[in-house]
């Protein structure tokens, strides 16, 4: 399993812009090309966050820390894989996913981007693949990976384990769920968004009860990541911030999630809301999301460090 930073959609619970990967093991067979090119889009409407993190993951680690090798833990396409190898360029960075299609793309997007000479794979299903196969690393980078994991506690001490020495783990988990719609957008109720954030919640506590090992914790990531054993924890949170009119990338994406919110949640939405939805899909609608003026992309990212005492 790997549902990282920009992993695979097969389900619209959009706390972030990378998250189902995992469950895409979980559903059959996949069309790879359009599920790759959704991620990479994804991946490249966040640049400013995921560029904006691997500055202040640098900070976090001090000049005085050598970075020689990074582990990207649920890498999906590899957008922040290379992020990550332009931001360290004495490091070896290495994506590490489930999914072979996902890593092979993120070999040919690092040697495009002119950093293929640091990047390597590694195919690793979580959280199997923890057990000592990786290697150690000066940083550890997972995003919204970690859920996805029934004992959620047992992998974070897994990777604070792969850690050297005064090494930073860092995990994206939590943060807002985003914001695209205003509260009333002139047809159907008012509060459209506000009620597909509530059926997501359901599905993501049934998703979480179903998993291998599922275990209960209180979700206080600062806390977890003290338990794991490391210190210097923090948290900080970076905004994405498109405002109306948005541009056609990001009108794509966000069509492509409300296209998979609703083939996986629209019995638990009322008719109502599913013939909202309906229309706000509808291609050639002034109404629909690829069209109306009003549709913006507000989303913010929490992000979970520790150091692993000297």
């Amino acid at each position: 399993m790997s549902a990282p930073n920009e992993s695979g959609h097969t389900h619209t619970h959009t706390h972030g812009h990378a998250k189902a990967h995992a469950q895409s093991h979980q559903h059959g067979e996949l069309d790879w090309a359009a599920m790759t090119a959704h991620l990479e889009n994804s991946g490249e409407l966040h640049l400013p966050v995921l560029r904006g993190t691997a500055a202040r993951l640098g900070e976090l680690l001090g000049s005085g820390h050598e970075v020689r090798r990074i582990l990207d833990v649920g890498s999906g396409p590899g957008v922040m894989t290379c992020v990550l190898a332009e931001a360290f360029p004495g490091a070896e960075t290495v994506a590490v996913d489930g999914a072979p299609a996902l890593l092979d793309h993120t070999l040919a997007r690092a040697e495009r981007l002119g950093v293929g000479g640091q990047v390597n794979v590694r195919h690793a299903e979580l959280p199997d693949g923890l057990d000592g196969g990786l290697g150690a690393a000066d940083l550890i980078w997972s995003s919204k990976a970690v859920h996805h994991i029934g004992d959620q506690q047992g992998v974070l001490d897994a990777l604070a384990a792969s850690l050297n020495p005064g090494g930073l783990l860092a995990v994206a988990e939590g943060g807002l769920p985003p914001r695209f719609l205003p509260r009333d957008i002139g047809v159907g109720r008012p509060g459209l968004q506000a009620r597909l954030d509530a059926v997501q919640e359901d599905w993501f506590e049934i998703m979480r009860g179903e998993l291998p090992g599922s275990t209960s914790v209180v979700e206080d990531w600062p806390a977890m990541l003290r338990l794991a054993g490391l210190t210097r924890v923090t948290s900080f949170t970076l905004l994405l911030d498109l405002p109306a009119p948005l541009g056609e990338s990001a009108r794509t994406f966000l069509h492509t999630q409300l296209t998979r919110l609703r083939e996986m949640m629209s019995d638990s939405l009322d008719a109502d809301d599913v013939k909202t939805l309906d229309l706000l899909l509808d291609p050639t609608s002034p109404q629909g999301i690829l069209r109306r003026s009003d549709v913006f992309l507000l989303s913010a990212t929490t992000v979970h460090t520790g150091v692993r005492p000297a």
